[in-house]
């Protein structure tokens, strides 16, 4: 791998990884249209390559919500009640994926089962039409609380004001995430958004549960990769590849979410559910033509 992949590959990661359009799905079409799928056993140092640079955009996160990050670490050490309800709801709504995605790799292999093209395009399918239609029903469904109203099944609410029952809600539907190209920020902003978070708030929480849920899966993957029997992404691609795809990743996912949660404040999800459905025609297209071949599992 060139340097000039490595920043090819972080710009798609950093832009793509909030986002609620399949940062894999993106991955594996920039991957294959810069020829990574050769030579075949470079193949799976390359996946760990895509799992470990999301380093990059964990640091983003860290960066842009370091006060909501500071009060979560106030909260743990007993300083701020309003922390450490966050906290706790970040927890449980990381349990779930943590404990069937571990489950189902000791079972089962996932990426064998549905890394493959009908899978794929019908999760970006699916996703799509849900996001269109989201933001509609939601303002139908969800009323704002006035005055001293108290709140019920049907207000909109806050993360700082999330209840545990939500944000379990929330971390069931980041499970959907295990079935490759729904995308794990779809997953949590439209559960954030069935729960009663509003567009930008749903985004928050998607951010800040990817913390726990990415650095967990890029250290296994990592891990995974180093400890098996056959050369690691390091020795096959490159360390400095690896630190300039991470740093790329970081800068491009910060510029990303800023943009992103600037659009939600001002419209819904839409867009980016006609975007999953242009998405999912262009992987359909180029698996039919054979150009993805070397991706599918």
């Amino acid at each position: 791998m060139s340097l000039f992949q490595a920043v090819i590959l972080g710009l798609v990661e950093g832009i793509t990884e909030y986002l609620p359009v399949s940062s894999t799905g993106h991955l594996i079409i920039a991957a294959a249209l810069l020829g990574l799928d050769e030579p075949p056993e470079a193949r799976h140092a390359v996946n760990a390559f895509i799992i470990a640079i999301q380093g990059g955009a964990i640091l983003a996160i860290l960066g842009l919500y370091r006060r909501r990050v500071g009060q979560m670490a106030r909260g743990l050490l007993g300083r701020s009640p309003v922390g450490r309800r966050m906290l706790l709801n970040l927890i449980i709504a990381f349990l779930p994926a943590a404990a069937i995605g571990l489950l189902l790799d000791v079972l089962i292999d996932i990426e064998a089962l549905l890394f493959r093209p009908v899978p794929v395009v019908a999760a970006l399918a699916l996703g799509g039409v849900v996001m269109i239609f989201l933001t509609p029903w939601q303002r139908k469904f969800f009323h704002s609380a006035e005055g001293e109203a108290p709140l019920d099944a049907h207000t909109f609410v806050d993360i700082e004001h999330l209840t545990w029952r939500r944000a379990l809600l929330i971390g069931l539907f980041q499970c959907l995430a295990l079935w490759p190209g729904t995308s794990r920020s779809m997953a949590t902003i439209v559960g954030g958004m069935v729960v009663g978070l509003r567009p930008r708030h749903a985004a928050e929480f998607s951010f800040l549960l990817g913390l726990p849920t990415l650095t967990a899966a890029c250290l296994y993957k990592i891990a995974k990769n180093v400890l098996a029997d056959r050369p690691d992404m390091f020795q096959v691609l490159g360390t400095a590849q690896l630190i300039v795809g991470t740093i790329v990743a970081t800068v491009s996912a910060a510029v990303a979410v800023k943009w992103f949660v600037g659009y939600l404040s001002r419209r819904g999800v839409a867009l980016f559910g006609w975007y999953r459905l242009l998405i999912a025609a262009v992987i359909a297209i180029l698996a039919y033509l054979g150009v993805l071949e070397g991706w599918w599992a």
